[in-house]
């Protein structure tokens, strides 16, 4: 492989690696969203299944950390690629916003299912 080919095989590995983080925490939410939809239709006590719902949920801590890090390797793979001289390197397969549309960062998560639920 020359330069330009091992380049753009990491970053599809990179954006390969994001993906499927973001699927795991997609399906683990599902997963969680079943266990408590079972519980309600079996007319169980919140009690019932409650471990094993927390250890889901700390799962899905877990994947957010892991997507915390990818995100971080994402960027300094972006710096090591201007590092090395390599000029403009591809945006990938997402649109991004801009740095400076990112603010001070996420929304808190009340405010974020607040404006979720009016919306809905």
């Amino acid at each position: 492989m020359d330069r330009t080919e091992t380049i753009n095989h990491v970053a599809a590995e990179l954006h390969a690696s994001e993906k499927a983080i973001d699927a795991a925490i997609v399906q683990a939410t599902t997963l969680v969203q079943a266990m408590i939809g079972a519980r309600a239709q079996m007319s169980l006590s919140p009690v019932a299944g409650a471990g094993s719902q927390a250890r889901a949920m700390e799962a899905i801590a877990a994947l957010s950390s892991a997507r915390e890090a990818m995100v971080a390797c994402h960027s300094e793979l972006a710096k090591d690629h201007r590092r090395l001289g390599y000029g403009t390197y591809n945006v990938g397969p997402l649109d991004k916003p801009a740095d400076a549309e990112w603010g001070t960062g996420p929304k808190p998560l009340v405010e974020s299912v607040a404006t979720h639920l009016k919306a809905v």
